[in-house]
């Protein structure tokens, strides 16, 4: 006579499952906005690092030169001896230059127009440049 051996399969119920997605979608809905909100604050952060360094490189520029370039001339003018490239706003986008500039009439005006591309704004909308 053959003996049936009594086999028990173990694994997850359909309700254990859907209780720990639940609780993993619960998570996600708190932990994923605070992480965009430091994604936005770290962008306008390289804005305002990716401002000095420029500045910087114009003030060199300036003690070869003995001026700034002027609006026309750009930025482009710092590529090859002082910039290999040009760098892009966190967004995407051109910084914008203008000598002598409107709110450092003396010097120049180096910023971007923040996420949105538009002037004013607040938070990552908000303009960044060299007067902040």
């Amino acid at each position: 006579m053959q003996t049936i051996k009594n086999k028990k399969q173990h694994g997850f119920t359909l309700v254990e499952i859907l209780v720990v997605v639940a609780i993993i979608g619960i998570l996600a809905s708190i932990i994923i906005p605070k992480l965009t909100s430091k994604v936005d604050e770290a962008r306008v952060q390289k804005a305002h690092l990716d401002i000095k360094s420029l500045s910087s490189m114009l003030v060199i520029y300036k003690l070869d030169k003995y001026g700034y370039p002027d609006s026309e001339q750009g930025l482009k003018v710092l590529v090859g001896q002082y910039l290999k490239t040009l760098p892009k706003d966190p967004w995407g986008k051109k910084y914008l230059y203008l000598s002598p500039g409107l709110r450092n009439t003396k010097s120049f005006d180096l910023y971007t127009l923040g996420a949105d591309g538009a002037p004013g704004g607040n938070d990552e909308n908000k303009d960044i440049g060299n007067w902040d």
